[in-house]
């Protein structure tokens, strides 16, 4: 493992070497054991943070003392190199202007580097972004993608921390383990599971990238070519809402754990069972956002879902409609997602609401069953809403 020199942590830590000598004196860098290692430094770091937030020496050396600040792993995932860049030298580099930069930037999630403090890995995201630009990749395509790569790592990154803690760092804490030795195995661990990240991160988008490609070549071959396109930046998708009836009151009768189990289960069953061209957008809560090109494959599967699920507790219920919505930053927006939220409430457990705009593309369609329950009233929505159970059986109004 490779040394630093005091001079380089205090510059990490953004604090005087002086300053770095006195938290060494305090017992509040256990970590430090005559040599400056990578999770000393970091150590170090954590400090300047806690002080910045107004914690005093004793608390931080509580918290060093019972392994709370055992952050070594954290270093693995620190940029390589020290070097840093203004932003007039950023602006040189990748020809881009500032407030462009700044754009970029905080679409990607990172409004905290300040303009003067642009590491070497910073710098090269941007000469990346640069290039796209250079290429003719339009100006919103690239936001939207940076967009949609902060955030998704942003919830990567967030999950592997969160997840450490809760089952490996505070068992730890919990059985009194040194600090020394707390650090050592976050270490070991994060120095075993980093170098699988990367290859995983690039075989899922590759996989993923040539499954939405062949969707895309698919859709162009099947769609309907007397229906006129959508307007640039709208998608004609079908949108289905998913949730559990019952579930805050189940969460009161059974509690939080075994409730959050239910969801759980019940997201891995949509998630494993979603027919292709479907996938599942976000979650929330018990919530389930799933879109698809072909509204009849969709509300197939709902309803086969339903059927399957009827022994299950609580019972999942679903609202699915059919229009144009607005794609933006890998989601979707606009009046006819909001339709489909609003229908999924109007539905009771073990039930699939749909609306005329899915049953007039699903006339004729065997083996599904559409049973009218009138023109209903819908939050937000000025006009009532014609709304259908689905079902398995025969056809539309009983044709086959």
């Amino acid at each position: 493992m490779s040394t630093l020199t005091l001079e380089q942590v205090a510059e990490r830590a953004g604090v005087s070497p002086g300053t770095v000598r006195r938290w060494v004196n305090a017992g509040l860098v256990p970590l430090y054991e005559g040599e400056w290692t990578p999770g000393a430094a970091a150590h170090v770091q954590m400090v300047a943070r806690m002080r910045s937030r107004g914690h005093s020496f004793e608390e931080i050396r509580a918290a060093s003392e019972s392994g709370q600040l055992a952050t070594s792993f954290i270093e693995a995932l620190r940029p390589s190199s020290d070097a840093r860049y203004t932003m007039r030298e950023v602006e040189r580099a990748t020809g881009l202007q500032r407030d462009l930069i700044e754009r970029i930037m905080a679409a990607i999630g990172l409004t905290s580097i300040s303009g003067d403090d642009f590491s070497e890995e910073d710098v090269q995201v941007l000469k990346y972004q640069a290039a796209l630009l250079e290429a003719g990749m339009p100006l919103p395509v690239v936001m939207q993608l940076a967009r949609v790569y902060g955030q998704a790592f942003q919830q990567i990154a967030d999950a592997e921390v969160r997840l450490i803690h809760m089952y490996v760092h505070e068992p730890l804490m919990r059985d009194g383990t040194p600090p020394l030795e707390i650090a050592a195995t976050m270490e070991g661990m994060a120095s075993r599971m980093l170098p699988f990240a990367a290859p995983v991160m690039d075989y899922l988008h590759g996989r993923y990238l040539r499954h939405f490609v062949e969707q895309d070549m698919i859709g162009h071959m099947e769609g309907d070519s007397r229906v006129p396109a959508p307007e640039l930046g709208r998608m004609r998708v079908a949108v289905a809402f998913a949730d559990l009836a019952g579930y805050t009151r189940m969460t009161e009768e059974v509690g939080e754990h075994e409730a959050v189990d239910a969801v759980e289960r019940f997201v891995d069953s949509v998630q494993r069972t979603l027919p292709v061209g479907a996938r599942v957008i976000k979650t929330l809560g018990d919530e389930v956002m799933v879109v698809a090109s072909d509204a009849v494959t969709l509300t197939e599967w709902a309803v086969d879902f339903q059927a399957q699920a009827l022994q299950s507790e609580p019972l999942p219920r679903m609202g699915i409609h059919y229009g144009e919505a607005l794609y933006r930053d890998g989601d979707y927006y606009g009046r006819e997602v909001n339709q489909a939220a609003r229908v999924v409430a109007r539905a009771s457990g073990g039930e699939v609401l749909v609306t005329r705009a899915v049953v007039d593309v699903a006339e004729g369609v065997d083996g599904l069953n559409f049973r009218g329950i009138g023109a209903v009233g819908l939050k937000g929505f000025s006009e009532p809403t014609e709304l259908f159970l689905a079902s398995m059986g025969e056809g539309l109004n009983g044709r086959r």
